[in-house]
């Protein structure tokens, strides 16, 4: 039983952390992305393009707009493609400046959108292992963690942007879910939740990839997380996994054991681009919605008489 100092001392911790803003995203990219070869025998997969912009841009800009100011990538072997991108192109600019191009502005914007930071996994061990490399850059601060798989296209609020929303009512860590069949729930982590109210659960726990049968809900994780700092002392606490892997899941279950953890049922609409026929679906879709495309693509869908 807790006594009335404990009580005291949890309601304090609650107190800071709300008063703490999440301004920090943690990005693990270190993935060899080998669903996607051999497109990605040299080419990260976070920079596929969907229409014009590679997929990991997509997921900064919803980190930008949901009030990230840094953005912290842990990459691995093969992924200086994704710290070019954002970075400067002094050459490329100067170029386009000459020619009067309007694409400079569109380049420049890249750039200058927050800071980065890029620290290299030298072995893919796990999501929970990547998020620990980032320990030192995050210091004492609540923190995001999104996956680059994952797009979310809102006409709204921000996917991400509706997780520290929660996290500013209630101090405790949030996980972005999505309700997701029967028959698709084993390819996801689930929660078991203790209650739900709408759209928000408080999660008493998590299974990875249950079967059908044994799923506690249908209540799936998605690639967006606010986490408190605490995370670290149980990640650091895991054991590695059959294939040697720190699971970030392991470290949640521990995390949610002992403090409040919430789950948060986003609006919107989520794109898997880590699948082959998620990420034609989101091409097609994302075309669809361009101004300067949309209409002409229809028009040639159309044209085709599937």
């Amino acid at each position: 039983m807790s006594t009335g100092g404990e009580v005291d001392d949890e309601r304090r911790k609650i107190r800071d952390r709300r008063g703490k803003k999440v301004k920090k995203a943690v990005f693990p990219v270190a993935g060899m992305g080998t669903r996607f070869l051999p497109a990605t025998k040299s080419l990260p997969k976070e920079m596929l393009p969907l229409v014009d912009k590679p997929v990991i841009q997509y997921v900064v800009e919803e980190a930008i707009a949901s009030g990230i100011e840094e953005v912290i990538m842990v990459t691995g072997r093969g992924k200086e493609a994704i710290e070019n991108h954002f970075d400067r192109s002094v050459e490329l600019e100067t170029l386009l400046e000459k020619r009067h191009n309007a694409a400079l502005e569109i380049v420049q914007k890249i750039s200058n959108m927050c800071d980065f930071w890029y620290i290299r996994q030298k072995e893919p061990l796990g999501l929970g292992h990547a998020i620990l490399k980032a320990k030192d850059l995050i210091g004492g601060d609540p923190f995001a963690v999104l996956l680059g798989d994952d797009i979310i296209h809102t006409s709204g609020t921000p996917g991400l942007k509706q997780l520290i929303d929660v996290y500013e009512k209630t101090g405790g860590s949030v996980i972005a879910l999505e309700e997701v069949s029967r028959d698709r729930i084993s390819q996801y982590g689930v929660v078991n939740p203790e209650w739900r109210d709408g759209n928000l659960c408080k999660i008493k726990g998590l299974v990875e990839k249950p079967r059908a049968e044994d799923a506690p809900s249908n209540l799936a994780v998605i690639g967006r997380y606010v986490l408190t700092p605490s995370i670290f002392d149980y990640l650091e606490n895991v054991l590695p996994d059959a294939k040697g892997e720190i699971q970030l899941t392991a470290g949640l279950n521990e995390l949610c054991a002992h403090e409040d953890m919430y789950g948060c049922i986003f609006t919107g609409k989520r794109y898997d681009t880590g699948d082959k026929l998620g990420f034609l679906k989101a091409t097609v879709e994302f075309g669809l919605m361009r101004e300067d495309l949309g209409e002409d693509f229809k028009a040639f869908l159309a044209s085709l008489k599937l």
